[in-house]
């Protein structure tokens, strides 16, 4: 592509900033917890197919997702909370590009701790609040907005453009897995995750895990004679902070230099007895776990199991009353694509190009669905978003304005670089 073809691209976009703000703010003030998508995924359909793309919409069907490897058990299933997946069909000779990222986002209470409606899309100081600015409605628009605006310069690319809207990221990531079983494959995927516009070949994994510890029960005024399972919580507590401590320690990847930020392994709910004025005979605690690309993430598991049958044995009660560890809920395994990749190389390319500056180069520090893509996808996924990981899902989330503008602008140089484009 020409110099004067890329700076055309960029002045396009930068005279569009105010359409590319309202259409951020309209995303941000349709209310889309994980299990409330339809509203949101409707109003995307709908602007995809006014752009001119082709949009496939379905409801994932339940069972046969059960039948897939790569399920985890769910609490409710897919009816009226559709995926969909809009195309831009190129006209031949290039690669195809998969452009993927969810629009549910994690509840907001009743709003305490917002400093406004968390559904306002508010701008202050040149950045938009609101629940999903950074996880990851500004990611899915930049997506959205790199090829619409691609289209109203009348650019024809070669290669297929898949634009990925999923549900069900904050519990399960079915909806991308989901986008695999129906098919859409392409030579290479970014994911509009929370980056802060690193580029991001690998993301962490992520178990939660539960652990139900018994006590001996007691009457209040004999609670010598019982065992507390607040005892023995707090025992087991410190097991868990013991593998952390190990796990820190000693395992190593080059993305994750960091291993205390990246490696958490913590307790972080634990509920003991149901009355004030009872023994707290029986207890439960909740945690989770993060692993790295290249673990075993079963063993990890296992690790954990036999770090908690340590600290039981240790225990003149647990010795014969062991804890019981599940795990339950979340678990995402870590996944990562070569460093030397070319879609790597692309968008750290394009952002050096559009911003004069080199992209920090690391791992996320988060779960992504690009497991999904990577693993059974034959789609290496590359991460590349304008939100924040450190205020996602925090009160008062933002995204500022000028990275959301540099992620469009780094996503269209990428589209057309990727899949090129007619003379």
């Amino acid at each position: 592509m020409s110099a004067e073809t890329r700076q055309t691209i960029l002045d396009h976009i930068d005279r569009n900033r105010d359409k590319a703000v309202a259409f951020l703010q309209q995303m941000i003030r349709i209310p889309s917890v994980t299990g409330d998508e339809a509203a949101i995924q409707r109003f995307l359909a709908d602007h995809m197919t006014r752009v001119g793309l082709s949009v496939d919409m379905w409801e994932t069907d339940w069972e046969a997702l059960k039948a897939h490897p790569g399920y985890r058990p769910v609490d409710r299933g897919y009816e009226g909370r559709p995926n969909l997946v809009a195309t831009l069909k190129g006209s031949g000779g290039g690669r195809s590009l998969l452009l993927n990222g969810h629009t549910d986002v994690i509840p907001v209470g009743n709003g305490e701790g917002w400093s406004d409606d968390p559904w306002s899309a508010s701008i202050k100081d040149g950045r938009i609040y609101g629940r999903g600015s950074a996880d990851m409605k500004s990611g899915v628009a930049s997506h959205i907005l790199a090829v619409e605006f691609l289209k109203e310069l009348g650019i024809r690319l070669r290669g297929d453009v898949h634009i990925n809207v999923v549900i069900d990221e904050e519990v399960s990531g079915h909806g991308t897995l989901d986008t695999v079983i129906r098919g859409y494959r392409a030579d290479a995927g970014i994911s509009g995750e929370t980056s802060d516009l690193a580029v991001q070949p690998a993301c962490i994994g992520r178990i939660w895990f539960e652990i139900a510890v018994e006590g001996k029960p007691a009457g209040i005024q004999k609670r010598y004679e019982g065992v507390s399972a607040i005892d023995l919580g707090y025992k087991l507590v410190q097991a868990v902070k013991a593998l952390e401590d190990q796990r820190v320690a000693t395992v190593r990847h080059p993305l994750y230099p960091h291993a205390l930020d990246s490696l958490p392994c913590m307790i972080g709910s634990f509920q003991a007895g149901n009355y004030p004025s009872a023994f707290p005979a029986t207890g439960v605690l909740k945690g989770s776990m993060a692993t790295v690309p290249g673990e075993d993430h079963e063993g990890v598991k296992k690790s954990l199991v036999e770090q908690i049958a340590k600290a039981a044995a240790a225990d003149p009660w647990m010795k014969d009353h062991p804890p019981v560890v599940r795990f339950v809920g979340y678990d995402a395994q870590a996944s990562e694509i070569p460093q030397d990749h070319p879609i790597v190389d692309l968008v750290c390319r394009t952002y050096t190009e559009i911003t004069g500056r080199q992209p920090q180069i690391s791992g996320r520090q988060g779960a992504a669905d690009t497991r999904f893509l990577n693993q059974y996808g034959d789609t290496p996924t590359v991460i590349f978003g304008p939100g924040s990981t450190a205020v996602m899902h925090a009160n008062d989330e933002y995204v500022a304005i000028d990275d959301y503008l540099t992620a469009i602008k780094v996503m269209a140089l990428c589209i057309y670089d990727w899949c090129g484009a007619e003379a």
